[in-house]
């Protein structure tokens, strides 16, 4: 897929931060084009079905995010997290949502160099 064109797909993609605050929103979209521009996911930018598992996982991220932080649903959220396998460190207490966003982007951003790198 060109670079614009998926940068437009995710950026039309409503389901991707329709639940999160604005600067939340702005963070997950601004790695979102990062990633896109740098060729992430694993697959590269030409491999429409990479895109998609990412953009599902966003989802998922962003549905653990909103559990934990606006609906203060712990249960679930960690019930979402062991379902959808997340390896990053999940929070041991309330947490505003940009910090529990960063810090999982941040573990995300990590985990997928490693993955290049090997």
């Amino acid at each position: 897929m060109p670079m614009p064109k998926l940068i437009d797909t995710l950026l039309r993609d409503e389901r991707l931060t329709s639940r999160l605050d604005d600067a939340e929103a702005r963070m997950l979209i601004e790695w979102l084009v990062d990633r896109a521009e740098r060729g992430a996911p694993e697959g590269g930018r030409d491999q429409p079905e990479a895109w998609d598992r990412l953009r599902c996982r966003v989802r998922a991220i962003v549905c653990f995010v909103v559990l934990w932080c606006q609906e203060r649903a712990y249960g679930p959220a960690l019930q979402l997290a062991a379902t959808e396998r997340f390896a990053w460190p999940l929070p041991t207490e309330p947490m505003d949502g940009c910090d529990l966003l960063d810090s999982i982007l941040a573990w995300e951003n990590r985990a997928a160099l490693c993955t290049i790198n090997k």
